[in-house]
């Protein structure tokens, strides 16, 4: 088998598996080509780039996940490889073979593979052939919901109803009793066909205190293979992984050898070439069973943990291996160096459900430092919007040890700060410091069990008293306190006698109150509501805020969309409000009648009930699907619903999906 060269090389996908890919495409002094959709125009990736192409409107099907229109991308180009990132196309067994077709090597697997592992019932039998242990369960094609309900008495309850095709835990569904069984079967074939065009599915037994437990792996053309250690991802929310680790701090050397050894016969069953991933289920009872789960034909986003214990560069080795070049590695080069620990950062509410967010990234500020590294697709001037997957970066930290690495990453999260959109920075920090997190005490449920003792830190006194500064100073000519030639020019409170107070009315979370400032820059005091007053200082250079209170100084990075200002501090990001009037909810209910409204952008996936039918408390009335997320809205009375949407109808943050009216002798019935 002979080498190829890669001179110009395509990155199918977006955001900041696109950035990393193009930074090692760069180093080995390869030309990269980034496509782009509508919605990503000003994207980071597109600019940092050598030569960019549009592929399409914002819409994923017509842009990331249109195999024509990216493979006439790449042969426009001119590239002689492509390679997928995760998600979107990574995992296609038709676009691996579009693309061979056009004489352009997939940065991958063969399409044979990635159709055997991207089918999970195929993928188990498979596996299974070549002695690597399988969870109990049914995994037959073409199972009907009847046949699945019969099957599942059998399987045994708990049970984990999963896609055949896909991953990231779209379309799993976990079910504890017979009675939930079937509203999840609709549900779960629903969200896998719009996420993978399949909605085939099937049962697992549910691993009591399960941990999620991966293993990476290397094949080359010429049947090596090699492992590179395990990564534990049990920190999950919805089957979503949020924080990773490496090594699992559950296995010792001997298992760690055993699961390895499994990961690399997984491989061997399907002629695997590249880099892949092999997920196991461990009880956390008995941590020297492991069970196969699925196999990922591509790189994972948690990939970065795997680098910095190896310090083996895995997106160079994918384009080394389709390159035709053999594994330079054995088993006995991989040594694990340390621990290292990934946070990815998404754009959702922790404090609403883990909704998710969006708006315009008015600034970015990343953590640096020793051990400290961060993998983005953000600058300022993003915009999020719901078209794509809510995820924006990920904050990795490496240590000597585990309680090092730990302690690296959450001064690293303490100054990351994406000012404009809401993130789950804060939730992240609140997880690592958990006991059992810092223990090393995990499984796939700790974050859910976790979740209800979580509030979003509010602003406090100093946040309020920077905030009314900033809007203060910006009232200003000069932010340094020069002197106003013309004083009714500016609205500083100037006037015969004493100066007047600027007083504003901010909120932060559940917190409305009142600053009163009086002075200038230069010499002011600051009152917040009947508290105490304080001497201030201020001063704005471009978007850096220094606050002096009571001769203490704060320096805040600060952006203003003028409906929030923004603060990043030590500690973490504030955001504050000017409250004009009192908020009022659009969803209270009046005179025993509600209004449910939208709590994201995003699209109508489903309606639960007719238009003028009787609905009662916690019926499902619709749902509204954004970011690979649903989020379904329920009655919270009895009532006759008025439906104000339709499947399919694109809705905005707060617009009205439905009303309730609650029945009364004078309500005419349908």
């Amino acid at each position: 088998m002979s080498t190829r060269t890669f001179h110009t090389v395509l990155v199918a996908n977006r955001g900041e598996i696109a950035v990393r890919v193009i930074r090692t495409l760069r180093a080995m002094g390869i030309r990269s080509v980034a496509v782009y959709s509508d919605a990503d125009a000003g994207a980071r990736h597109v600019a940092e780039a050598d030569v960019a192409v549009r592929i399409g409107p914002a819409p994923a099907r017509q842009s990331y996940l249109n195999i024509e229109a990216v493979v006439a991308a790449a042969v426009a180009s001119g590239v002689q490889a492509v390679h997928p990132g995760y998600g979107f196309l990574s995992e296609n067994a038709d676009f691996a073979a579009a693309l061979a077709q056009a004489g352009i090597v997939f940065i991958g697997p063969s399409s044979r593979a990635i159709a055997t592992m991207g089918d999970k019932i195929t993928a188990k039998d498979t596996v299974a052939r070549f002695g690597v242990p399988v969870v109990p369960g049914l995994a037959e094609p073409g199972l009907t919901d009847d046949a699945l309900i019969s099957a599942a008495e059998d399987v045994g309850y708990p049970v984990l109803v999963k896609p055949s095709a896909g991953g990231g835990g779209k379309g799993m569904r976990m079910v504890e009793r017979a009675a939930d069984l079937p509203a999840a079967l609709v549900s779960a074939r629903r969200e896998s066909a719009a996420a993978f065009g399949d909605d085939t599915l099937f049962l697992e037994r549910f691993v009591l205190t399960p941990r999620h437990i991966e293993v990476q792996v290397l094949a080359d053309e010429h049947g090596n293979v090699i492992h590179l250690g395990e990564r534990e991802c049990s920190l999950q929310r919805r089957h979503q992984k949020v924080i990773e680790e490496a090594p699992s701090p559950l296995l010792d050397a001997t298992t760690r050898a055993r699961i390895g050894e499994a990961a690399c016969a997984t491989a061997r069953s399907v002629d695997y070439v590249g880099a892949g991933t092999v997920e196991f289920i461990v009880g956390a009872a008995h941590p020297d069973e492991f069970f196969f789960m699925e196999m990922n034909t591509r790189l994972q986003v948690e990939h970065p943990v795997t680098e910095m214990v190896t310090g083996i560069d895995l997106v160079e080795w994918q384009v080394r291996i389709a390159a035709g070049e053999r594994l330079t590695l054995t088993q006995d080069d991989v040594v694990l160096s340390g621990h290292a620990i990934e946070a990815r950062v998404y754009a959702e509410d922790p404090a609403h459900g883990f909704l998710p967010t969006g708006g315009d990234v008015l600034a970015v500020r990343e953590p640096t430092g020793v051990g400290v590294r961060v993998d983005s697709g953000l600058r300022a001037g993003t915009v999020v919007g719901s078209d794509y997957d809510p995820m924006l970066a990920k904050v990795i930290a490496h240590g000597a040890d585990r309680a090092e690495a730990l302690r690296r990453l959450d001064r690293a999260l303490a100054e990351t700060a994406v000012l404009g959109v809401v993130t789950n920075v804060d939730f992240l920090r609140f997880l690592l410091a958990d006991p059992d997190v810092v223990a090393g005490v995990l499984d796939t449920g700790l974050l859910d069990r976790r979740v209800g003792d979580f509030a979003a830190p509010a602003a406090g006194d100093d946040e309020f008293a920077a905030a009314a500064a900033h809007r203060w100073l910006r009232r200003w000519p000069s932010a340094t306190g020069d002197v106003v030639v013309d004083p009714w020019s500016v609205p500083s409170g100037w006037r015969i006698g004493e100066r007047a107070a600027t007083v504003l009315r901010l909120r932060s979370g559940s917190r409305t109150d009142h600053v009163r400032i009086v002075g200038t820059p230069q010499a002011a005091t600051v009152t917040i509501e009947d508290g105490q007053t304080r001497s201030l200082m201020a001063t704005l250079d471009d978007d850096v805020l220094s606050v002096v209170l009571d001769g203490l100084r704060v320096r805040y990075r600060v952006a203003d969309s003028g409906q929030a200002i923004w603060l990043a501090g030590d500690t973490g990001v504030a955001q504050l409000q000017d409250v004009l009037e009192a908020p009022v909810r659009a969803d209270d209910v009046d005179g025993g009648n509600a209004e449910l409204v939208s709590p994201m952008p995003g699209a109508v996936v489903a309606v639960g009930a007719d238009d003028g039918a009787e609905v009662g408390k916690g019926a499902m009335v619709v749902t509204v699907e954004a970011m690979k997320m649903e989020h379904a809205l329920v009655a919270p009375v009895d009532g006759v619903v008025e439906l104000l949407v339709a499947v399919g109808d694109q809705v905005k943050v707060g617009q009205p999906l439905a009303r309730i009216t609650v029945a009364t002798e004078e309500t005419p019935q349908p």
